[in-house]
């Protein structure tokens, strides 16, 4: 793949192509950049698989592996329903030349839209390939079957290949929603733990990442960054790398890089160019951010859920509580700096990348480029791993505009400073709740006020470092996912109002990161919900299961109670001495309120003396609908458990009034293997209901469900991430926190 555009969907396709995405004469350079490759579409049975010669098959995916297992798991959605070997199938990912747009990687969507789409293809493929049978061999389809690459007729051991039916033509078929899936009772590999193919190589060395690969004749890049945010570039003093052999200085406005032949020659040009910048926007005190988000400026109010009264008239022995949850903003963290290559021709260009999105990328590229979208190839190779937008498409951005100048293919190699420093952060959130209850424990009136950075829905893209500062107009705007979703409990309260005062702007790019918006807001809602459980005397897993009267939600919850012998009784803990205190939590959410139910409780323990928490074990109970693969959903959950206990004991960006001063993990410090607790997790498996998505679920009720523990262990309520030791020692001594 080294060459671009000199790779076809028929070169891929071993062995000779029978059936392929679109009819053309070849898409090497020269039809690419006359316009003549068509896009493969996502409506078309050809636009996701292809029949080899050999029987085997194709898929063409443009849902991308972060890491989620996607590469097995699509397979078997697919060869399930084509009675075909998984090991038969081999898949291409996110190149935007060979693979349909199927929308970014990203709120759980790869199975359950991206899978979805291509088992309900193969489903059409089938469906043709016994009508194509059945006139071939003049059997009623009744009595046919698929297997092993084959139409035969039930109880034969041969049949007529898939090529030979086809005998060298397209499906020619739109994707029929209507067409028929395999019946689940005849499953025989979707919900098999079958491994995932990426794995060996990434265990031995040999699997291919973004920031091992490599280009002929491509020079390597380093940005060098402002002293300050929005600072403008006075001058260069480019006579300050002279002594280095080939390095040079590449400007464009305040967008600002050097270029070596070798990656190390590019570092120390980084270190050595003497440059001066002009002061910066300004950012506010770290401290002040949550008292600035309630002064504004804002874009506008909005009601999102108002039921029952506005100001019900409550009962004279009515309790009221009021709280207030502050969520900082956080780095993606990702392990691997951000990397990617690019090669801009006069007439085409290939871009390598990372990114979770490489069709909205590409499109992206086209605008800040002037060259048609059709004439651009994004290729997505693995990363670091990201859940959400990180650094790859600024990376990807500075490598274009470089080898555009320079004629060459670039590398652009971010350092772990650029990473935690410029990588786009999750943004603050800040709720306020109050709620009543009666003399029983009955909920009476519930009230979440949230103050969000607006996300302006829309935007195509996230607006770019390198395009600010080269003067390139884009889109602006702020971009930070759907983060007022589950601002509301799951429980049956007959009054309940939600309002999001949007904030203008927020006080560092903002993108979305995993489950954006949704760990924060179900962080305040279920430690808001055990503060009402504790005022009432209630137990807090036998209130909300009174709460509750949706079946799978008591379910998980029962579930998760189980695993973790609950024992009824209300918090905190009447043990509380001792120099080591221990405590028991729970929360639970339905997630987006429409899709996977899970509950999940926690075992910890406080040093008081240092207020130190040991999270000592977690229990999780998960209902995704039908499981694929239950390995990969495992591998999910247990990776969105462990990323959110690091960002709830360890994460917050620190800044000073003009940039991020936490850029390296002595100062943005992440769990580590030591803080690993013991995990628990219980998949339910529901083969007769709809995939939903195990990517990102699991991440919302572990800030509460810890919190909650530390308050059973401790009685001290903890209202700010991250419970730091010195933030835990500080509520235990009754200072403000």
């Amino acid at each position: 793949m080294n060459a671009p555009f000199a790779l076809s969907r028929r070169a891929l396709l071993k062995g000779g192509v029978l059936t392929v995405g679109f009819a053309f004469a070849g898409i090497g350079p020269r039809a690419l950049a006359q316009g003549r490759a068509r896009i493969p579409d996502p409506g078309e049975v050809d636009g996701f698989l292809a029949v080899n010669a050999d029987g085997s098959v194709t898929l063409y995916c443009g849902k991308v592996d972060l890491g989620q297992g996607l590469r097995i798991a699509i397979r078997q959605m697919a060869a399930e329903e084509l009675d075909l070997d998984p090991a038969r199938i081999t898949m291409v990912e996110g190149d935007t030349l060979l693979t349909p747009d199927q929308g970014p990687t990203a709120g759980s969507t790869g199975i359950q839209r991206g899978g979805v789409q291509i088992r309900q293809a193969a489903a059409t493929a089938r469906k043709a390939l016994l009508d194509l049978g059945s006139k071939a061999l003049g059997r009623p389809q009744s009595e046919l079957e698929l297997a092993d690459g084959e139409v035969r007729v039930r109880g034969q051991a041969r049949g007529m290949s898939f090529a030979n039916l086809l005998a060298g033509q397209a499906f020619n078929l739109k994707v029929d929603p209507k067409a028929p899936l395999k019946d689940p009772a005849a499953y025989k590999v979707v919900g098999k733990p079958l491994p995932r193919p990426d794995v060996p190589g990434k265990c031995t060395g040999e699997h291919v990442y973004m920031q091992d690969f490599k280009v002929p004749g491509m020079l390597h890049a380093r940005v060098i960054r402002p002293a300050a945010i929005g600072a403008s570039l006075v001058s260069v003093d480019e006579s300050s790398i002279a002594s280095l052999p080939g390095a040079r200085v590449v400007r464009q406005k305040d967008f600002l890089c050097v270029v070596a032949e070798d990656e190390w020659t590019a570092v120390k040009a980084q270190r050595a160019l003497k440059c001066e910048w002009s002061g910066g926007t300004g950012l506010p005190p770290h401290d002040e951010v949550a008292r600035q988000m309630r002064a504004g400026p804002f874009t506008r109010d909005e009601v999102l859920l108002s039921r029952g009264e506005a100001k019900p008239v409550l009962p004279p022995e009515a309790r009221t509580l009021k709280a207030s949850y502050y969520w900082p903003m956080h780095s993606h963290g990702s392990i691997g700096p951000s990397c990617a290559i690019a090669d801009v021709k006069a007439d085409s260009v290939t871009i390598w990348t990372a990114s979770q999105a490489p069709h909205r990328l590409r499109h992206t590229a086209s605008r800040f480029l002037g060259i048609p979208a059709e004439r651009v190839r994004v290729i997505y190779l693995d990363g670091a791993g990201c859940y959400g937008m990180n650094g790859h498409d600024d990376a990807a951005a500075e490598a274009a505009l470089l080898s555009r100048a320079l004629g060459r293919p670039v590398r652009m190699q971010w350092s772990r400073e650029d990473e935690l420093g410029w990588d786009p952060k999750g943004p603050p959130q800040l709720l306020d709740i109050a709620g009543a209850i009666d003399a029983q424990g009955n909920i009476l009136d519930w009230r979440t006020e949230m103050w969000l950075p607006e996300a302006t829905r829309g935007l195509p893209n996230l607006p770019l470092l390198a395009l600010d500062a080269a003067g390139i107009a884009q889109p602006q705007g702020l971009t930070t996912g759907l983060i007022s979703q589950n601002g509301d409990p799951s429980y049956a309260v007959p009054n309940v109002g939600v309002t999001v005062h949007w904030l203008k702007d927020a006080p560092l790019r903002p993108s979305n990161l995993r489950a954006p918006g949704k760990i924060a807001n179900c962080f305040a809602v279920e430690s808001f919900f055990d503060e009402l459980a504790a005022a009432a005397g209630r137990d807090p897993v036998d209130m909300r299961l009174r709460g509750l009267n949706d079946p799978r939600g008591i379910e998980v919850l029962t579930r998760a109670a189980a695993m973790m012998n609950w024992q009824p009784r209300p918090s905190p803990s009447p043990d509380r001495g001792g120099a080591v205190v221990r405590g028991r939590g729970i929360a639970y959410i339905h997630y987006k309120h429409q899709e996977t139910w899970l509950a999940m409780g926690m075992e910890v323990a406080v040093e008081r003396a240092s207020g130190k928490i040991k999270v000592e074990r977690v229990v999780c109970a998960h209902d995704c609908g039908l499981i694929v693969n239950p390995d990969g959903a495992r591998a999910q959950v247990e990776g969105c458990i462990l990323q959110t206990l690091s960002r709830t004991l360890f994460e917050d960006v620190q800044f000073d009034r003009s940039r991020v001063t936490s850029v390296d993990w002595s100062s943005y410090p992440i769990l580590t293997f030591a803080d690993v607790p013991k995990l628990d997790i219980d998949l339910i498996q529901r083969v007769n209901e709809p995939p939903l998505g195990a990517g990102e679920a699991a991440t919302a009720p572990v800030a509460a469900a810890l919190a909650n523990a530390v308050f059973d262990a401790t009685g001290v309520r903890l209202r700010s991430v991250p419970f730091t030791p010195e933030r835990v020692k500080a509520a235990l001594d009754g200072r403000a926190t």
